[in-house]
This record gives structure tokens, C-alpha cells and sequence, in this order.
């Protein structure tokens, strides 16, 4: 297994730099004996650009082109210069953002931001509710359902729909509104802290990741989720996108941030890969 992802390392970049296609068949020669395929890639990740949800009190994405055209030596030359929060878009949340002691994004091993992962989809709850917060129950009938358990190693992926809304702020966030005052307006789906704590006590997950803007529903005022999972060094991945072109189980996940010394959080790069 561990052979297995230092070939899809070898690859990811070649396979981040392929065009996208419905329904492509991807096959890596990693030597003369060895190939890795797969089925489908599919891209977790919201594009940044001015549209870009940030958190309220956050930082928002500025995108200034430095140069864009032919120069006087005859060659097209283009250049541009971007500022931007840790925490906004598809981002990574390491540890040290609600653990004192915790992993900074450089300092997250990577074999907890790559591995198997499964995908548990509460859409039909989530839509008809903006504060529904992920319950213990909810992770236990999946379990029932699939007839194991939640496998250790495992990355989570938490589907509630509502990347569907994205970038809308209004129906993602809950308001349109920016600043500590807008804080108490967010009305978004999360995880319950005690599901949160749950997974901690009774599974062994690398990390996790849901396609809202926080692993907190957007009512929390404690960030007890966060300070759970985070205290255990397991890091959320927020602003999922695509989630619904997953099956529940038999993919895999890569998701490699920034990589920001001493940072707290990071834009994010994560692909799922279906197939062999």
C-alpha cells in the first residue's frame, strides 16, 4: 500500500496537469513494469478567483496582472501577482488553527492527506435544513447500511449539498454580509461535536473533509468540532466541491495544500481517483 502512493506522488503532477474530460481513462507508466490506472479523476476543488467564499472575517482573494502580452523582444510573456487568507475557497484547516500544540500545514505528514476514502452523503437532511449538524447516527447507518465499520486510515468525505450554492454567498454562507457582526448570520451544515468526538474515540481517521465552509455548522460559537478533531492532529478539508460525482466507497483521495511554513490553514489542491 505504501509503495502504491509513492507512485500516485510520482504522478499527481502530471495528472493534475491533464485537461479535463468527462470520463477519461488515465494511465501513468511509472517504469518499464509498473503502471498505476484510473477510471476517472475528479476535482474536489472550487477555482480561485474574486468570487471565491471567505470566511467573513477573513481576507478575500485579490488577483493583480502584472503583465499580459507580447513584449518588444517578440515573446508573449504573462504575469500576475495574488494576495489571499489562509482560510477561504477549497482550503486545508491544520491542526495548530484550534490546538496549540498542533501540526502547522508543513509540518501535516502526508500520509494523512492522501489514502482510501469513503463519502457519506446527508444531502437529504442538509438541504432541507441549513444548521443540520452530522450526528453519530448518521456515520452508524451508513456503517449499517454498508455492513462494516468506517475503515481505520480512512479519509471522510461529507457530502451535504451545498456546494451546489457556491459561490452565492447569501445561500452558501447564509448572508452576504462581512466582519465579526456577520458571524452570528452564517446558517450552514456541520458536524456535531459529539459525532466529531465519536470518530475520535471509536474510529481512526486520517482526516476529513465537507463541502460547506466550515466543519462547524455556521451557528457554532464554540468551535468545539474544530477543537476536537484538530486536538486529536486530524485536518478538515472545508469548501469540497464535486462530491456528488463520488461513489460512497472504493476511491481515493489526494489533498495537498500550500505548503506554508508555521500556517494555520492553506489553499487546497484535492482530486478523488476512481477506478483500479
Amino acid at each position: 500500500m505504501k509503495t502504491t502512493f509513492v507512485y500516485f506522488l510520482v504522478g499527481i503532477s502530471i495528472l493534475l496537469s491533464c485537461k479535463d474530460q468527462p470520463h477519461p481513462e488515465k494511465v501513468l507508466s511509472i517504469a518499464d513494469d509498473q503502471q498505476v490506472s484510473f477510471d476517472q479523476i475528479v476535482d474536489l476543488t472550487h477555482v480561485f478567483s474574486e468570487e471565491t467564499v471567505y470566511w467573513v472575517t477573513a481576507k478575500e482573494f485579490e488577483f493583480d496582472i502584472v503583465a499580459q502580452g507580447e513584449t518588444d523582444k517578440g515573446y508573449y510573456y504573462s504575469a500576475n501577482n495574488f494576495a489571499t487568507a489562509e482560510h477561504g475557497g477549497t482550503h486545508i484547516d491544520a491542526p495548530i488553527h484550534f490546538s496549540e500544540k498542533g501540526q502547522t500545514v508543513d509540518e501535516i505528514p502526508l500520509h494523512n492527506l492522501m489514502g482510501e476514502a469513503i463519502k457519506i452523503n446527508i444531502s437529504a437532511k442538509a438541504l432541507g435544513n441549513p444548521d443540520y449538524q452530522i450526528s453519530t447516527e448518521d456515520f452508524m447507518n451508513w456503517e449499517k447500511e454498508k455492513g462494516t465499520q468506517i475503515p481505520d486510515g480512512s479519509i471522510i468525505l461529507l457530502e451535504t449539498g451545498f456546494s451546489k450554492f457556491y459561490p452565492d454567498k447569501i445561500k452558501y454562507l447564509g448572508t452576504d454580509q462581512r466582519g465579526e457582526k456577520a458571524v452570528q448570520l452564517l446558517h450552514f451544515p456541520g458536524l456535531s461535536p459529539k459525532a466529531a468526538q465519536w470518530l475520535v474515540d471509536h474510529r481512526k481517521i486520517k482526516s476529513i473533509g465537507i463541502d460547506t465552509p466550515s466543519i462547524d455548522y455556521g451557528q457554532s460559537q464554540y468551535f468545539e468540532t474544530h477543537v476536537i478533531l484538530l486536538g486529536q492532529n486530524i485536518p478538515a478539508f472545508e469548501n469540497l466541491t464535486n462530491l456528488d460525482k463520488l461513489p460512497e466507497t472504493g476511491f481515493k483521495v489526494i489533498a495537498l495544500p500550500m505548503k506554508i511554513k508555521q500556517g494555520s490553514g492553506a489553499p487546497l489542491r484535492i482530486v478523488a481517483l476512481l477506478g483500479n
